[in-house]
């Protein structure tokens, strides 16, 4: 059976104080309540109870590329994060464009516990930008995929690129475009500027994003379906969205945790941790995005989660790896970045990090905490400040831009359909969270 479970003294998100009762993978109760006989009682004062954390962009590499992430390391370092629901990718080995593959991953994420592991399909075959994946076959399988993507790669035929938006509106799903023009970033390695010419490296020019953006939104609002723009990164970006939405085209837009603290400046290190597609960006980007985020026209936060060994990162920099781990520290990059700063409030954190992201992707029930509501919820202390480590990483890969960083907060608790997959800042060990996954699921099926 699942444990019942009452949190007492948490701060909900918009500020008021309540106790959280969790029995049966649901939430029964909200309030001031008494503790049940036989309950496992957790003292939530100071900490801020959020809905579990979603996140729409995530790189879990399996299958096929195990030496970085499988979907159990990648859960698991979701669960220290705070998240619940976790988005994966289409570019693995071989790649999510078949039912055949989306299923797998799905199941490989049931059986591990930690997180709802939701598959993206891909676009396209092979990632190729050829010819469009098995879209229809995806949406109807067991996997039930809403969320089509070639991240990684951008779909930069405009015909398939509509065909792709078409198909999908049929069932309400939605494109993820990679914005990249690939002929105008062949090569490239950071953002183009004056700091690009400095450092000799191959410039990544913010119209590579923003011409492909401004394509995309034109056909969909000409076909009249859903896009979802990843990873965006400049102020030009911004004003494209910004436009859209005006005109009442059907797009959302995701920022990263890196794109909303980190800069171009850091690149001066050659250190291939800050090497990520899109590229590290200028100030003037940073402040737009975080504005942007302030006035909605940025739909959500998602990590772009993206392991690599290490071997993938300890070398020069025109060889490495492009990509960062986001996963364990996101929460604590928005709390610094957004909250801190006064730009938004831990209501705003909910629906960035949780409500939205869950409706994006089609999680029905999920992003609020509620009586009645599946019992997916993050506790988060915002009263400690520390120095990211090494020793926070819960995934399999290290390459986290982080790493000696001062950082604002912490998760203290994560709880997936009513049992923990965080304890105190502890990952649950993965026996443990399986039996409380096996016992759910036995549950639903009233066995």
């Amino acid at each position: 059976m699942i444990d019942t479970i009452l949190i007492t003294g948490a701060t909900l998100p918009g500020g008021s104080q309540s106790d959280i009762l969790v029995a049966g993978g649901v939430i029964r109760e909200l309030g001031s309540i008494a503790a049940p006989a036989g309950s496992r009682r957790i003292d939530a004062a100071g900490l801020v109870a959020l809905p579990g954390l979603v996140d729409l962009h995530t790189h879990l590499r399996e299958p096929g590329f195990e030496q970085s992430e499988t979907v159990l390391t990648g859960s698991q370092a979701a669960a220290a994060g705070g998240f619940t629901s976790i988005f994966a990718m289409a570019n693995t080995l071989p790649v999510a464009d078949t039912a055949g593959v989306v299923e797998q991953v799905l199941s490989l994420g049931q059986q591990a516990g930690y997180a709802t592991v939701r598959p993206i399909g891909a676009v396209t075959r092979g990632l190729l930008g050829e010819q469009l994946s098995e879209i229809g076959a995806m949406a109807h399988s067991r996997a039930a995929v809403r969320v089509f993507s070639d991240d990684g790669k951008c779909v930069h035929d405009s015909l398939l690129m509509r065909r792709a938006l078409e198909y999908v509106s049929s069932f309400d799903g939605v494109i993820a475009q990679h914005a990249q023009d690939p002929r105008l970033t062949e090569a490239a390695q950071m953002n183009e500027g004056s700091l690009s010419s400095e450092l000799g490296l191959k410039g990544w020019p913010a119209v590579a994003e923003e011409s492909i953006i401004a394509r995309d939104v034109l056909l969909a609002e000409h076909v009249g379906a859903r896009l979802h723009i990843c990873h965006l990164s400049t102020a030009g970006s911004v004003e494209v969205i910004r436009w859209a939405k005006a005109r009442g085209i059907r797009v959302t837009a995701e920022a990263t945790p890196h794109h909303l603290l980190l800069t171009e400046d850091l690149v001066r290190s050659y250190d291939a941790r800050y090497k990520v597609n899109p590229p590290l960006r200028r100030d003037e980007d940073v402040l737009a995005l975080r504005a942007a985020i302030a006035d909605g026209t940025i739909d959500i936060i998602a990590t772009d989660h993206a392991p690599h060994p290490s071997e993938s990162k300890e070398c020069e920099w025109d060889s490495a790896a492009f990509g960062m781990v986001g996963l364990e520290s996101a929460l604590s990059v928005v709390q610094t970045a957004l909250v801190d700063t006064n730009l938004v409030g831990w209501n705003d954190v909910a629906r960035l990090l949780s409500a939205t992201p869950a409706a994006i992707g089609g999680l029905i029930g999920a992003g609020a905490i509620r009586a009645g509501a599946a019992a997916d919820i993050t506790l988060h202390d915002p009263s400690t400040s520390s120095v990211f480590d090494v020793t926070d990483l819960a995934g399999k890969s290290v390459n986290s831009p982080y790493l000696g960083r001062q950082l604002s907060g912490s998760v203290r608790y994560t709880l997936h359909n009513g049992y923990l997959t965080l304890d105190d800042g502890l990952v649950v060990p993965a026996e443990v969270v399986a039996a409380s996954a096996r016992a759910g699921s036995q549950m639903e099926m009233g066995e």
